[in-house]
C-alpha cells in the first residue's frame, strides 16, 4: 500500500497525541503526518549515533513500524516526540553493539580542533550563501568528530532544539548528564564555531523531500505486509 495523499499543511494544528488517537481509532493514513513531523529529528539522532545515511534511513523505517505496531502502548506519561526519539535511539545503540563498536572516551583527549579552517566574517553578499554552504560542511565534520555520548545530546540539543528534559527522557540519562555531555561537547567544536554558524546550525544534516517521501513509502509498505 502506497502512502496516501494528505493535505500535511491542514493538520499543523494538530497534536502529536490527537493523531495518535485517531490512528488507533482506525485512520491508519494519518500515519504519514507522524513520520513527516519527525523524518528530519529521527535521521539527525540515528545518524549522530550510526554516522552513516543508509543505515540512519535504515533506523527511521524501523523506529516508525515499531511505534505503528506498539501504538496502543504510549500511554502520553511523556511527548509522543520523546516516545519515538527513545524507540530510535534504542534501535541506533542497538546497530552499533551489534557492529561491536562503542565510543571511544579517551578519544576526546586527541581530538585537535585546531585544525579546523579559519573563515573570515568580512563576506561580500553575493558570497553569503556559498559560505553558509560550506561553513555547514564544516560544522557538520566538526559534529561528527565528537565521540557518540557527545555527539548525539548536542544533535538533540543544539541542532534540534529540544529541551534538557526532553533529551533526558529520549536517552534516558538524568538532565545532569545532558547538561554535562553538552558542555563538554561544545568545549570541543571550535570556540566561536557556533556563533559563526547562524542559520547553518539548522540546516546541518537535512533529510531532503524525496528522501522523506521514500520513508513514508517503505512504512507504509512495511505496515501493509505485517512486517
Amino acid at each position: 500500500m502506497g502512502a496516501p495523499a494528505l493535505n500535511l499543511p491542514a493538520w499543523d494544528s494538530t497534536s502529536d497525541e490527537d493523531v495518535v488517537k485517531r490512528v488507533l481509532s482506525g485512520e491508519t493514513a494519518l500515519y504519514e503526518i507522524l513520520i513527516r513531523r519527525y523524518n528530519q529529528r529521527l535521521y539527525r539522532v540515528a545518524r549522530s549515533i550510526l554516522r552513516d545515511d543508509t543505515e540512519a534511513e535504515d533506523v527511521m523505517q524501523e523506529a516508525y513500524v515499531r511505534a505503528y505496531q506498539h501504538l496502543n502502548q504510549f500511554a502520553g506519561d511523556a511527548k509522543f516526540s520523546t516516545w519515538l526519539t527513545k524507540i530510535a535511539v534504542y534501535e541506533a545503540l542497538g546497530r552499533v553493539r551489534l557492529r561491536g563498536r562503542t565510543a571511544d572516551l579517551d578519544s576526546v583527549l586527541n581530538l585537535d580542533t585546531r585544525a579546523m579552517p579559519t573563515f573570515t566574517p568580512n563576506i561580500r553578499d553575493p558570497e553569503r550563501q556559498a559560505y553558509d554552504q560550506e561553513l555547514r560542511l564544516v560544522l557538520e565534520r566538526s559534529i561528527e568528530a565528537l565521540p557518540e555520548i557527545y555527539r548525539t545530546v548536542f544533535v538533540l540539543r543544539s541542532i534540534e532544539g529540544l529541551s534538557v528534559a526532553e533529551t533526558s527522557g529520549c536517552l534516558d540519562i538524568g538532565p545532569e548528564a545532558v547538561k554535562t555531555r553538552l558542555h563538554r561537547a561544545r568545549s570541543l567544536l571550535r570556540k566561536g564555531l557556533e556563533e559563526r554558524a547562524g542559520l547553518a546550525t539548522a540546516q546541518a544534516f537535512p533529510f531532503h523531500m524525496s528522501r522523506c517521501d521514500r520513508v513514508v513509502d517503505a512504512v507504509f509498505r512495511r505496515i501493509a505486509a505485517g512486517v
